[in-house]
């Protein structure tokens, strides 16, 4: 049980500890478990200070006994999750009236390891421990999370959208831990081994390709400008992302939804040499805007939004897409990162999908085996209307 957020549940020499965030962790622990990441420890203490509607930010970390080291650390949320959610495209309605007529039987408490505002879950563990020390670190962790949820009244938990290249050493020791998983929404990820924005364009096949320069050609006259400071601007930067959000073929509940505070507290806790945001004007209208975060070598396309239908008589997605391109190619990035939205167009533009996970766990027993079994069907992979085309396309099937 975790009494106060100096007390633990301890397994070997390891002791979990439940913080008021990531705030709370010295930043230099937090930097040794997550070395140069965009969405760093001053990331999390911007948008842990105002939390989107319906979340609750907490982390927990496992120390070397207590007092000690930190040895693994995690970002905590809290909030009340539909189970409804990976039902999109067709069966939303479905989700809708379910939701209407029990709401008891589909909305739950969840406390989980991640964030909505990241784009993958941040699990971190030292890397100097052995494998064993690892997975002693991990299982403390886990358990510090049970025995905060037990006290809390809260029956499941989760990890919130886990890397596919991170759950080889993790996995067995959180299904060990009675989690099942189930595929999340992958993040589109372009690789750029490019030199020049030409040899970008030439890489896509033949069709993309005109299409894209077909588009860019019919855009008409775009102001683009890249700035380091949104004074002045912060509503209606918001107020774009709001509508890109309400024009959306999709539902993800309150995993989508932003602060109006967001755009300028990131921007600030960043600096200029970690965010901008791309701007499109028409006739000096603003009509566009990606918020891009920037590391070594990866570029984040973090946040769109658009006017509608303005945005879509200059084709400002394909205008925008190509700036960010244009930008992480100036810098040298390697890959150009672009999120869980949109895959039909990012998959046509070059990008491939990195598989995500999400794991949960229902605190009884019996209806954890319940879960276990319904898993399989709930994967938000498939429900996805895109991405279940994009896997039609790739494996031929009708």
């Amino acid at each position: 049980m975790i009494p106060s957020a100096g007390a633990a549940a301890k397994i070997s020499a390891f002791v979990a500890e439940a913080l008021p965030g990531v705030g709370a962790i010295p930043e230099a622990d937090w930097a040794r478990l997550f070395p140069d990441e965009a969405e760093d420890w001053a990331y999390y203490k911007a948008v842990e200070a105002t939390p989107p509607p319906g979340f609750r930010f907490e982390a927990m970390v496992v120390r070397e006994g207590v007092g000690g080291r930190i040895v693994a650390a995690a970002p905590v949320f809290h909030v009340t999750y539909r189970l409804d959610t990976p039902l999109q495209g067709r069966l939303r309605p479905v989700g809708d009236w379910l939701h209407r007529t029990v709401p008891r039987l589909v909305a739950h408490p969840v406390m989980g390891f991640g964030s909505p505002l990241t784009d993958r879950c941040h699990l971190g563990i030292d890397p100097a421990l052995d494998a064993n020390g690892r997975a002693g670190a991990l299982a403390t962790l886990l358990a510090g999370l049970d025995a905060k949820a037990q006290r809390e009244g809260v029956r499941i938990l989760a990890i919130k959208d886990l890397a596919e290249r991170e759950t080889g050493g993790l996995d067995e020791t959180i299904t060990a831990a009675g989690f099942s998983r189930i595929a999340g929404l992958p993040v589109c990820v372009l690789d750029l081994p490019f030199a020049h924005e030409a040899d970008y364009i030439s890489s896509l096949s033949a069709n993309n390709r005109s299409v894209l320069r077909r588009k860019l050609k019919t855009a008409g006259p775009v102001e683009l400008e890249t700035v380091t400071s949104i004074a002045g601007l912060e509503d209606e930067i918001f107020s774009l992302y709001e509508e890109t959000r309400a024009n959306s073929r999709f539902d993800y509940g309150d995993f989508e939804q932003l602060t109006p505070a967001y755009f300028r507290d990131v921007i600030t806790a960043l600096g200029p040499e970690r965010a901008a945001v791309i701007l499109a004007r028409v006739d000096g209208r603003l009509l566009a805007m990606k918020l891009l975060l920037f590391e070594q070598d990866r570029v984040i396309d973090k946040f769109w939004g658009m006017r509608y239908p303005a945005g879509r008589t200059h084709n400002l997605f394909f205008v925008c897409w190509m700036e960010g391109v244009r930008i992480a190619l100036k810098r040298g990035a390697k890959q150009y990162q672009s999120g869980q939205t949109a895959y039909a167009q990012k998959v046509k533009l070059g990008s491939r999908l990195d598989p995500m996970w999400v794991y949960f766990r229902h605190r009884w027993p019996l209806v954890n085996r319940g879960f276990h079994r319904v898993a399989p069907l709930l994967a938000f992979d498939k429900m996805d209307p895109e991405l279940a085309e994009i896997r039609k396309r790739k494996t031929g099937a009708p």
